[in-house]
């Protein structure tokens, strides 16, 4: 073969517990961050496994005592949350994208390495975060919706932890979907187009926009919902004039897109193992492609579909019904891209094949049971029923999960140098092919015979309840065995030396170069500048091309640093503090007696929350402070754009759709004359000064980062400075206002203040973080770590300043004007 493989590593000496976990704490190294993601979301889907065998032997028979009352709404919510926050989302996305991404790219991390480090470690924290429930009162018991106003009932624990949580998790989430996005637009290998990047690259990338556009509105919901608990400001309180209703628009204008989150990776690696497996070129490379990015726009035009039954108006209901069925085009298309790519193929049945073909029947079945729940008459009956149970568990568990095992069998000895047991590769899928069916067939059919989901018991005598609640429990164990036998081959296999090849399967893209696993530069060469196909490695050797070597001693790669984990940290034990302790009232008089009243836990989550501040303040500066190359290296850049710079454009798209859903459910709520402003509200001629303070701090920071491009380095820290200074007073007259007018009238009675003080309060929130943001610049430009090769944060700390302005002109029209 005319294209030369990477060697083979040498073994390396045998490390320590602590030295593995040390590692891992300050790596930048995407492999290493992917193996984090994955190992953390198979402990998740383990643990929540678990609770769902839990909750089918409650329902095994009827009036079983094993999960009762609140404690199965617990494990019901807890099964919920984590499989979808912390397996299905994770491991797709940013498991196995963090691993191959790079690789499949031709380089050698993506293009913000320790913001990296930061999303993983605040995605496990967060998942620690749900779990200090348990010693806090309990798990939340509302359900993963955690639907309005159950969340908010005083008999509920756990819920202000699970929202913390969520949000945590989200901006982990954001940040990692803004870097991929970033890592793709400006750091492919040179010659390779947009139009000539793996699928799996494709489906990153659709996703990762997804994410950005459409989590806003989780990310709303949880704020409001977790501000309603800790301070009475609300937009859904119907007591005050608020929309229930409203709430459930916020959460499925993510959650129905987050179906596709769950699903659009997968897709990519679908179509990766069907084209090697199969030994031919993807059937419809571009097709695939239109479908992806239409799924991604279609899947934001559906959300209304979960909540046909609570009485919208009917046009409404049509055009998403409508919508309903368009998505499924995109999507069966894909269905066939797969098919006729395997059609006429030399197909190698391996273990990843079977888990593809297996996906491929029962995403089918799925996918129909979904367009029969877009018909309004039909939903209407089945909406609370085990039918929509059943459904969601046929798309998602043996859909989108045998795809996860998919890639976890084709790329194992990619990424640990072993093939994983074909023998007990054979008996997981099949042990997990037939449980699937077993536990949910007979749930479609007790849908249709009027089982109600959520329920911990159910009456003897009703036809036929019991033997199909039985045989789904069964079900449940058969998975359960196939999970045991999947960690027993995982197990087993890391006994064993690493033998693998670095192309085992004889695969055509970038990541089969590097050894098995790759080193931690991933390619000891360079690659040709011609890309013919999505194939690179096929079209090379027929056409002669030769990889270039490369010494690996001249190849930088970015330091490690304790200091993201350090960050992500202090946010856990902020998102601890804000979940258990916190005042809940504004006085401080009351707040002060509140918390001498209150007991240990309170005290002690309050006391971690404030001595948390400095906490993350000195990590982040201390991250800031450390340069991310030992040495200068010059960085590649596809687009005249630094790194920075495009990963906050693209991070700045999950803000606007932050406030644009916050936004959005305040302006409703006004012109339906629910959020009519007070006859005392704040003066318009503060908000105007503020206004010109605001805008002025923009054009001051502009000249700034003039100033640092021609070499002005002085004029350049002076107009930092002065940025702070603006920003400082604008949040002076900032609080000044709260102040003021959170004394004369009572925000728990009235829903237009309830709106401008989560609004415009979220808009002084996102003004501290600009400020820090700008402080980080400051901070590395007075120690010397800015020059004309180094820019630190300062692109992407002005980016979002702009941003900042932009919203409070927005804030300053609806909120003083109108």
């Amino acid at each position: 073969m005319t294209v030369q493989h990477a060697p083979q590593p040498t073994a390396a000496a045998r490390r320590g517990v602590w030295e593995v976990i040390k590692d891992y704490m300050m790596t930048t190294d995407h492999k290493k961050i992917g193996l984090l993601y994955i190992a953390t979301s198979i402990v998740a889907f383990a643990v929540a496994g678990l609770m769902a065998v839990a909750i089918r032997l409650q329902l095994a028979l009827p009036d079983q005592s094993l999960l009762v009352g609140n404690t199965y709404n617990e494990i019901l919510t807890a099964h919920a949350a984590i499989m979808i926050f912390f397996f299905l989302i994770p491991i797709g996305l940013f498991g196995f994208g963090n691993f191959f991404l790079p690789l499949q790219l031709g380089v050698r991390d993506v293009a913000l390495p320790r913001v990296n480090t930061f999303a993983v470690w605040l995605f496990i924290f967060s998942l620690v975060l749900i779990l200090t429930g348990l010693w806090n009162g309990g798990l939340p018991g509302v359900g993963w919706t955690f639907y309005y106003p159950l969340s908010v009932d005083g008999n509920q624990s756990g819920v202000s932890v699970f929202m913390v949580a969520v949000i945590l998790n989200g901006i982990g989430s954001l940040l990692g979907s803004a870097n991929f996005a970033a890592t793709i637009v400006n750091m492919r290998a040179p010659g390779m187009s947009l139009w000539k990047m793996p699928i799996f690259c494709w489906s990153i990338f659709a996703t990762s926009l997804l994410q950005l556009v459409s989590l806003g509105g989780l990310t709303a919901a949880a704020l409001v919902t977790y501000l309603e608990i800790k301070l009475g400001l609300s937009m859904f309180n119907p007591g005050i004039g608020g929309t229930p209703i409203l709430f459930t628009q916020f959460f499925w204008f993510y959650s129905h897109p987050a179906v596709y989150v769950m699903l659009l990776p997968y897709l990519g690696i679908a179509a990766e193992v069907a084209s090697t497996m199969a030994r031919k070129p993807l059937f419809g490379y571009r097709v695939m492609v239109y479908s992806l990015l239409g799924i991604v726009i279609v899947s934001l035009l559906v959300w209304v579909h979960h909540i046909f039954a609570v009485g919208l108006p009917e046009a409404w209901q049509i055009a998403f019904a409508v919508a309903t069925l368009i998505v499924a085009v995109p999507t069966g298309v894909k269905i066939f891209n797969l098919i006729g790519t395997l059609w006429g193929g030399r197909i190698i049945m391996k273990t990843p094949t079977y888990w593809l073909v297996g996906f491929i029947f029962n995403f089918l079945i799925g996918g129909i049971t979904g367009v029969s729940l877009g018909m309004i008459p039909f939903d209407y009956q089945v909406t609370n029923s085990y039918y929509v149970v059943a459904h969601f568990h046929n798309v998602m568990m043996f859909g989108t999960a045998f795809l996860a095992m998919a890639g976890l069998y084709y790329w194992w000895p990619k990424m640990t140098g072993r093939f994983l047991d074909e023998k007990l590769g054979t008996w997981h899928f099949w042990l997990f092919m037939v449980g699937s069916w077993l536990t949910f067939l007979p749930q479609y059919i007790l849908g249709l015979l009027g089982m109600p989901r959520r329920y911990y018991t159910y009456p003897a005598g009703n036809f036929a309840w019991t033997e199909l609640n039985f045989i789904s429990t069964l079900g449940a164990l058969t998975l359960l065995a196939g999970g045991i036998v999947w960690v027993w081959n995982m197990y087993k296999t890391h006994q064993r030396p690493a033998t693998a090849s670095p192309n085992p399967w004889g695969g055509f893209t970038l990541e089969w170069t590097a050894a098995s696993p790759p080193a931690a530069y991933n390619f000891a060469h360079e690659f040709p500048t011609t890309f013919p196909t999505e194939r690179p490695l096929y079209d090379w050797e027929k056409s002669g091309e030769r990889l270039i070597p490369v010494d690996p001693k001249t190849i930088h790669l970015p330091q490690d640093t304790i200091w993201p984990f350090m960050t992500a940290v202090s946010l856990l034990l902020m998102g601890y503090g804000l979940s258990f302790g916190w005042f809940t009232n504004y006085s401080p008089t009351a707040g002060l007696r509140a918390f001498s009243e209150a007991g240990l836990n309170f005290q002690i989550a309050t006391v971690i929350l404030y001595a948390s501040i400095p906490f993350f303040l000195y990590s982040l500066f201390k991250w800031a402070g450390t340069r991310e190359y030992a040495v200068p290296v010059e960085h590649h850049h596809l687009t005249k754009y630094d790194n920075g710079f495009m990963g906050m454009s693209w991070f700045i798209l999950s803000e606007i759709s932050l406030f644009g859903v916050l936004i959005a459910g305040y302006v409703y709520l006004r012109i339906i004359g629910a959020a009519e402003p007070p006859a005392l509200r704040p003066n318009i001629w503060l908000a105007a000064l503020n206004t010109l303070i605001l805008v002025s701090s923009s054009f001051v920071i502009h000249k700034a980062e003039q100033d640092h491009h021609h070499g002005r380095y002085t004029w350049f820290r002076l107009g930092l400075f002065i940025t702070l200074i603006l920003g400082a007073v604008f949040m002076l007259f900032q609080v000044y206002e709260f102040a003021l007018f959170g004394f004369e009238s009572d925000w728990r009675q009235n829903l237009w203040q309830s709106c401008f003080f989560i609004i415009v309060g979220l808009h002084g929130l996102h003004i501290l973080i600009g400020g820090t943001g700008i402080a980080l610049p400051y901070y590395q430009a007075l120690t010397g770590k800015m020059d004309k090769y180094n820019h630190g944060s300062l692109t992407a700390a002005s980016l979002y300043w702009h941003l900042v302005d932009v919203v409070w002109l927005l804030i300053l029209a609806i909120f003083y004007a109108w």
